[in-house]
């Protein structure tokens, strides 16, 4: 019996490029540029004087898409009325299809603070569902802007769980309905078991009959906007 060898090397090949495998240790420096459009709606107080305080809401899945004044259907627009002083509302709408953007969320901020007398220390977020998650994202990541964090039925995830520490110094409340069957009231117990041991003066409201619809208890409630604007972010 022949056995030919002429293919020995290429089975070789695989085992020679290892050995000279090379390590390169090395760093990306790039700027990149993107395009940011998103929509919104800002109700800001004519008659102010000076620096206003400024809420920011975030809306549920369900308003998504380009019917701007779908933004104000569950949200504080509606409960105006209960706010004792002037206060500007700024309310973005999340592309059809999407999740928020919260890079883009942030740079809004910023753009209506250069646009509008804005108080930077009473900066306040806020959202429901969807939008919930997105506060709690969105303060993860810039905890310095807001003096306040209001999620409501809010989805979590490992994320925010690993980052945990980043909202230690929030003033925040959590808000869930008991009873809700669309984000779990689980979602609002861990991450509040989580949040505790770093932020001890956060706060978690159960509603126990609501279901996902909490955010109607949530902002209803006079007292919530009280202590929303008695909080003041230091420099």
């Amino acid at each position: 019996m022949k056995v030919k060898l002429k293919h020995l090397p290429l089975l070789l090949l695989p085992f020679s490029l290892q050995v000279n495998a090379q390590e390169i240790k090395a760093e990306l420096n790039k700027e990149i540029k993107r395009t940011e459009k998103i929509s919104y709606i800002l109700d800001y107080p004519q008659k102010a004087k000076g620096n206003v305080p400024l809420i920011v809401f975030l809306h549920g899945s369900g308003e998504r898409g380009n019917n701007l004044d779908a933004v104000k259907v569950h949200s504080p627009f509606t409960y105006k009325n209960l706010i004792k002083e002037p206060v500007a509302f700024l309310a973005p709408q999340c592309p059809a299809d999407s999740w928020w953007d919260t890079v883009t969320i942030y740079n809004l901020i910023k753009e209506i603070q250069k646009k509008y007398k804005i108080d930077a220390s009473r900066i306040y977020l806020t959202g429901l569902s969807l939008g919930g998650w997105g506060t709690l994202k969105l303060a993860m990541e810039h905890p310095e802007m807001f003096a306040a964090v209001v999620p409501v039925c809010a989805p979590t995830d490992m994320i925010m769980y690993a980052n945990i520490n980043r909202y230690k110094d929030l003033n925040m409340k959590i808000f869930h309905g008991g009873m809700d069957d669309i984000v779990l009231p689980e979602n609002a117990f861990k991450f509040y078991q989580k949040l505790h041991p770093v932020n001890p003066s956060a706060e978690l409201v159960i509603f126990p009959n609501d279901n996902h619809n909490s955010w109607d208890s949530t902002y209803s409630d006079p007292k919530l906007y009280e202590w929303m604007l008695s909080k003041k972010k230091e420099n």
